[in-house]
Formats: C-alpha cells, structure tokens, sequence
C-alpha cells in the first residue's frame, strides 16, 4: 500500500492527538468518596468477622479493595476524632479534648455550648482541596460547632445537607423537637432547613447520588457522615423484619447497620453507573469504637467508645483506589484517621509536605509497598488527665487514680495481661514520650466535670473483657 505525504502526516496528528488524550485522562484528578459511620461496632460488619450482621455492599467493597486490622481515630468519641480527622492534626494541639457534649461540661471551660467548635485558624480537608479545583460537600454530621461561624460552608465546603448536632432522630423532627434542640435540624445549605420526608441514612444516600450525578465532570470530595448507628436507635419496620433472629436493642442496631450498608451500596452502584469507578479513591470507616450501652460488639477487643482500650479508638476500615491499591488485601500495621488529609491532599495532586503542622502522613507509598516501615511508630491520645501512647507494639495508659497499665498489643489484641510490673522501664520511657508530647499542646478550650469523668472510668472497669458478637 503506497503511504503519501500527506497521510502520513494524518496518521502523525492522529497519534499525536491521541498521546494528548491519554495523557490528560492519566492527569484527571481523582474523586474521593469518604463514608464514615458512627458508633458502629468493630465487629458489626461482615467484613470484620460478624455473624449477625448483614452487610454485604460493604462486604463487597473489602473485596474490591484493602482492609486495615489496626486503623485508629484520634480519640474516643465523635466531635473530637472529627477535628483530628479533618485537620490532619491532634485535635488537643488546637484546645480540643476528648470531650463534645455541652451539657456535659465544666462552667469554668473557655467554651460551652455552640461556641464548642472547630478554631477558624484551623483548615479542613476540604480548605486544602478547593485551591486544587475540587468541590466539596458534607452529607449528615457536622458536630463541629452549632454557631454560625463553625458552619461547613465557612470551613471550605461547597455544599451540606445535614444538621450542626451530634445526634439526631432518624425520622422527620415534631416541632417540638425542632425547637427544644435547633442544632438537630435538617439543613441545606446555610440557614434553610427542610426535614428529610424518609429515613435520614436512606436521605444521605439520595442526596450523594444527587450530587455526584451534578458533579460528574468535576473533582469532587464527598464527605459522607453518616449518623448511623449512633442513638436514637430508630430501624425502619422493613429492617427490622430482617433481623427477626436478634433481640432488644442487639436487633434495632443491626437493622441501621442494613439501612448504613444500603445506602453505602446506593452511592457506590451511582458511582459506577456514571463511569467515575475507576477515577475515584473511596475509603469507608468508623468515628470511635462502639458504645456499650447501644449493644455494639468490638470484638475481640476491649473498652467501648469514651475510654481508650483498643474497643474505643480501633475502627474498621477500607481503603478502595482502583489501579493502585491491591484489591482483596489486607494491612496490619497501624494507621490514623490523621492520615486522611495528606493522603487526600496527595491524590488531588496537591502537596501535603508543604502543609505546616500535619501529625499524618500520605498513605499511598506504603499501601503500595514504596515504604516499608510502619506509618507511625508513635500514637497519642489523650483525655484531660488520661493520656495513652502506642509506640510500636507497647501501649501505655495513664491514668489519675491508678497505677498505669502497659501492653504488648501484638501479643494481646484484648489487653488482658498488664506487663507494667513486669517492664517498669518500658512504663518510665513510655512516660517520657508522652510528656514530652504534652508539652506540645494548647490549653483544653472545654473540660468534663468531674462526675462524668468517673461515669467513664467505670465504664472501662466494666468492659476489660471482649464481648462475643452474639445475639
């Protein structure tokens, strides 16, 4: 066949346009979908072993993507782990303790009330992703501050469809509820509210769907803040039909967790019916351990949500990120939720190391086997005078009115055999390291009164051993 001038030059644009092309689809900026539960037990998933608990979108997900056996919140309850989450940073380096109930504290506190919120010196995930042309939106929680200046919309996202509490009914508010507690509300945008006419976590699933559909030619980041299975414990009567074979409040939670599951399933069957799958880095986890008195189960750990045993600060976790994490895996190693913002950050091709600051770190190089030592070989957490640090496979907890405890948690995931008399020179270092940690930290902006402090302390007492998921 003879080739002339004049097609070859064709073929050489053609080729050339093509390299163009696959060039910019390799340069497209990746959607991140993050779905993150609330007071969900460690093991109330499929995926974490349940056998009561019917999740299989989730389920899915862990196939199609890596789970982590050691992921940690930075504290034991939802609004502080939610600032150390979407700063990047310990919440108490900014004032913010271990605590996030205005009834609850102190009158001496600096803050109470709506004023408990996230300091507007500190920037959000979603401040460091707009600069890099993403849109971003919050669905459902914000408990981050009820005053109008702590607002998502003034913390560098887009759009929000929820409500400013920590807690709210899973139903349509009475007006009474509306009045008695304003922060409850369901609100679009800024300052309208419109109470959701179906159950809230099926809501959030439609106004994901809604939103990605809107954005599908643009970079966006979904920050999908589910209020289930936090209390009020409210199953819609379909749900709680399927769990016939469980009781009490045993059964009204895992209806929410089929509700969490379906609606999770919703936005990620939406994610592939627009063709954004393979483009978008979707992560799934949990804001602190679950609670003993909503029935949840964390084996085969210790302690619950409030207390700093394994049960109240291990989460559940996936990470999902098509063409670069391994599928069907599995990490062992300990990360933090501080992680989310430098990796975040990273994959929308910005750069975290040049944010000032940051306690996490970008997780890709190590999921992908680029680094090999562990994320972090130190962790902090810390409650007004408890404090706690991992470093390696020790962890020590001190406390104010009691000797501290050490453990090996390689060796005993469960923390039932206290080394601390045996390794008193471990508890000395380990004692250094988190002093030298606090000294770092701002003034607690709100403390707990006393009472409630030893409310939570029994409350570990009484959950040293691993509840079995039963039913």
């Amino acid at each position: 066949m003879k080739i002339t001038y004049k097609s070859y030059l064709s073929k050489l644009f053609f080729l050339a346009f093509l390299g163009i092309c696959i060039q910019g689809l390799s340069a497209q900026k990746k959607n991140i979908i993050f779905l993150f539960a609330d007071d969900a037990g460690y093991n109330d998933f499929g995926f974490q072993g349940s056998k009561y608990f019917d999740t299989p979108n989730l389920d899915q997900l862990a196939k199609e993507g890596m789970v982590f056996k050691e992921a940690y919140t930075t504290a034991a309850v939802c609004g502080p782990s939610r600032a150390g989450l979407l700063t990047g940073k310990y919440q108490q380096r900014f004032g913010i303790e271990e605590n996030n109930v205005p009834g609850y504290m102190s009158q001496s506190s600096k803050l109470l009330g709506d004023e408990m919120g996230l300091p507007l010196d500190q920037k959000t995930i979603a401040d460091h992703l707009k600069p890099l042309g993403y849109k971003s939106v919050i669905f459902g929680k914000w408990h981050l501050g009820g005053a109008d200046k702590y607002h998502p919309l003034k913390r560098g996202f887009d759009e929000f469809y929820g409500f400013r509490g920590g807690a709210r009914s899973f139903f349509e508010l009475t007006e009474k509820e509306a009045v008695n507690k304003p922060e409850d509300k369901w609100e679009e945008g800024f300052g309208y509210f419109k109470e959701p006419k179906k159950y809230v976590t099926d809501h959030i699933a439609d106004e994901a769907c809604n939103f990605m559909e809107r954005n599908k030619n643009n970079p966006f980041f979904m920050y999908v803040s589910f209020n289930a299975v936090h209390t009020p414990l409210h199953a819609t009567p379909e749900d709680l039909e399927k769990v016939k074979h469980l009781q009490g409040k045993r059964k009204k939670i895992a209806a929410m967790a089929i509700a969490l599951d379906r609606a999770c399933g919703q936005i990620l069957d939406k994610l592939k019916e627009l063709g954004l799958e393979e483009n978008t880095m979707i992560v799934f986890s949990n804001d602190n351990g679950g609670p003993d008195g909503s029935k949840t189960s964390n084996y085969p750990l210790s302690g619950c949500k409030s207390n700093h045993l394994e049960g109240g600060i291990r989460v559940p976790a996936i990470i999902k990120f098509p063409n670069v994490i391994k599928a069907n895996s599995v990490y062992h190693k300990p990360i933090s939720m501080l992680d989310m913002l430098p990796t975040f950050v990273n994959v929308a091709q910005g750069d975290a190391s040049k944010i000032k600051g940051l306690d996490g770190v970008d997780l890709i190089p190590y999921l992908t086997g680029v680094k090999k030592e562990s994320p972090h070989e130190v962790l902090f957490w810390k409650k007004e005078n408890r404090g706690v640090v991992r470093k390696g496979d020790w962890k020590m907890l001190r406390y104010p009115d009691r000797p501290a405890e050490l453990y090996n948690i390689k060796e005993d995931i469960s923390e039932s055999n206290n080394l601390a008399y045996k390794h008193p020179e471990k508890v000395r270092e380990l004692f250094k390291v988190l002093w030298n940690w606090e000294s770092e930290l701002e003034r607690p902006l709100w403390q707990l009164k006393r009472v409630y402090e030893v409310n939570a302390m029994k409350r570990m007492d009484e959950k040293r051993d691993p509840l079995i998921d039963k039913d």
